[in-house]
């Protein structure tokens, strides 16, 4: 099972254009698997992080493309959301499963984990009932090594009859292998194989064999026949039936030969005996390649796990990590902030100096320094530093694997309020930022549930509000205070603050689940990673490039003419009185209302900017 490092002849591009204007010189490459088997390392490998990232028509669901060139051949990489299956519970699923039977790909790789093979076969196995273009790709054979799992891949290969290729992507082995492999299924060289791979009990192989003949004539060269006949003894998918019916021209559920052959059938349980038969079969495959005792979840990352999912201790050690987490960020962002504003606001006085030696009218110094440019250098200063220590170490916490352990966790709190445990995923997104908490909620299959998750996701502090109640507890709690005392009393009252949001999360949730939408919660499978070490110089790369400096650069873009509006609005003065002060003016009444006047109206409404 070794792995050669060896110079792959791979040369990553970026140019923007779309999988159709590439698809009649270029391959395209559906990359499928187990969520937290690297597929997505694989992906960035052979792209070289060169991304474009979409949603699927129709649906809120991100697929990220990119492209390479291997032996002066260019491929299409299409990162398909991570899924466990394709009977498609979750529009994840939905999507994974419509792009390899509807999207034109010319090979399936199918990413999976060589520590926890048995698990992953079940997705390879549903994969190659649909196409047998596949490469399976088994990753993270650093890590199994490491825990004395050996595997044979020939055998394997053998089993499957698809290229079976070793790699560890975190460490760039194995990739020439998986581009050579995927280049001869592409290109018609690997053998086909010819017999059907998954058999099941006897009377649904009867019926298989009865339907057959409607199948072909349905699927022509559009889909795999024999998977079609399966899904039509399988009970109706409405998404899978109205899929179907779109690239077939014809409901296949209602054909009169089908039901010819099912009428009066009961198939109410081939359903679940069918499952079984995948389930079976990757359960011997792996028996039949896998040569050593060990494998598995490690003893070390059980013996951690007691501790982290504790109820007596895992509760106290994800409040002391946050509270480290925020003291890092309160701390360790005030220094640079202030060096940035000093230096940006001393760069603004030499422009301005400049251009007032140039002759540059005053409104126009004005309008650029103390209108745009004061308000970018305010935005940078205050927004830079503190999402560049934030933003790394959560993706530090969750690339060792500690943040679905933390999920874990509030699943419970989350239950017990009748939300769904998904929930507890969602309000962790909303610590960077609401909005993708909100988007976030897709992964909820239950609309009630859902909707409880979308309305209490405002009470997270996003790290958009995070400079604001870090001035907030810095003016009235803790000004008297320097040096450490201020960060750390600074950060525990942040803490509190964020507690308080969780708090009423958990009594809000509760309240709507016994009264406007009522309802029992559903479960749900969270999968625990193995522990790894985390990729710090990558990590740490992709969140200031992908996170810190996208969402600085958004903030920026509204930032400039917010900018300039508010200087126009404060300079420009018609009758002696600023339009600033006529807007406040009119809005005064209105605001009486709310016990407020119309200069703090006014700054609210001015507010909306920033936060957007």
């Amino acid at each position: 099972m070794g792995l050669s490092k060896s110079s792959m002849g791979l040369n990553a591009v970026d140019d923007g254009l779309s999988i159709k204007k590439r698809r009649e010189q270029d391959r395209v490459i559906a990359l499928m698997g187990n969520p937290n088997v690297g597929k997505s390392t694989v992906f960035n490998a052979l792209t070289n992080m060169h991304q474009h990232t979409g949603n699927w028509p129709g649906k809120t669901v991100a697929t990220a493309q990119g492209y390479c060139r291997f032996n002066d051949r260019g491929y299409v990489m299409v990162d398909l959301p991570g899924c466990y299956s394709l009977q498609a519970h979750s529009a994840e699923e939905e999507v994974a499963r419509d792009f390899l039977c509807f999207g034109g790909a010319d090979c399936a790789v199918v990413v999976c984990d060589a520590t926890c093979l048995e698990r992953n076969l079940n997705l390879v196995l549903q994969v190659l009932e649909i196409t047998d273009r596949a490469v399976l790709c088994v990753n993270l054979l650093d890590e199994a090594e490491h825990k004395g799992i050996e595997l044979d891949l020939c055998e394997l290969s053998n089993l499957l009859a698809v290229p079976v290729v070793g790699a560890s992507a975190r460490e760039g082995r194995g990739l020439s292998e998986l581009m050579e492999a995927v280049e001869a299924v592409c290109g018609g060289e690997a053998p086909k194989r010819k017999f059907p791979l998954t058999r099941y009990t006897k009377p649904a192989e009867d019926l298989l064999e009865r339907l057959m003949p409607a199948a072909r004539r349905m699927a022509g060269d559009k889909v795999s026949a024999r998977w079609l006949g399966v899904k039509l003894l399988d009970t109706v998918d409405i998404s899978l039936k109205k899929s179907l019916t779109q690239q077939l021209g014809e409901d296949p559920y209602e054909d009169a030969q089908v039901r010819e052959v099912l009428d009066g059938e009961d198939i109410s349980g081939l359903k679940d005996e069918m499952s079984a038969a995948v389930v079976n079969l990757a359960e011997r495959i792996y028996v039949a390649v896998k040569r050593s005792s060990a494998g598995g979840y490690s003893s070390r990352d059980r013996k951690i796990d007691r501790i982290l999912t504790s109820p007596l201790t895992g509760f106290p050690i994800m409040l002391i990590l946050l509270l480290v987490v925020f003291w890092l960020t309160v701390a360790g962002a005030n220094y640079p902030s202030r060096l940035l504003s000093e230096g940006l606001f001393a760069l603004g006085d030499w422009l301005r100096g400049a251009c007032v030696g140039l002759g540059v009218p005053g409104w126009l110094t004005g309008l650029l320094f103390d209108g745009v440019y004061k308000t970018l250098s305010w935005v940078v200063a205050v927004m830079l530093p503190p999402m560049a220590i934030f933003f790394p170490i959560f993706t530090l916490l969750e690339d060792l694997g500690y943040l679905p352990r933390v999920a874990f966790n509030l699943d419970r709190c989350f239950r017990s309020c009748g939300a769904c445990g998904k929930q507890a995923l969602t309000s962790c997104m909303a610590l960077g930022c609401n909005a993708a908490g909100v988007v976030g909620c897709r992964i909820i299959d239950s609309p009630r549930e859902r909707l409880i998750a979308m309305i209490t996701n405002s009470f997270i502090p996003c790290n958009g509000r995070l400079p604001m109640l870090i001035s907030l507890i810095g003016i009235f709690f803790v000004g008297s205070a320097v040096g450490f005392a201020s960060s750390a009393l600074s950060a525990l009252m942040l803490l509190c603050v964020i507690g308080l949001g969780f708090l009423m999360t958990f009594l809000v949730s509760k309240l709507l689940s016994v009264t406007l939408l009522k309802g029992t919660p559903s479960s749900f499978t969270l999968e625990m990673p193995p522990y790894r070490r985390p990729q710090t110089g990558r990590v740490i790369v992709r969140s200031i490039f992908d996170r810190t400096l996208f969402v600085l650069g958004r903030a920026a873009a509204v930032a400039a003419p917010a900018g300039l509006l508010i200087w126009c609005l404060s300079n420009i003065r018609i009758e002696g009185v600023t339009l600033l002060a006529h807007c406040a003016g009119f809005l005064d009444p209105f605001a009486r209302v709310f016990g407020l006047d119309g200069v703090i109206l006014i700054a609210f409404l001015l507010g909306f900017p920033a936060n957007e």
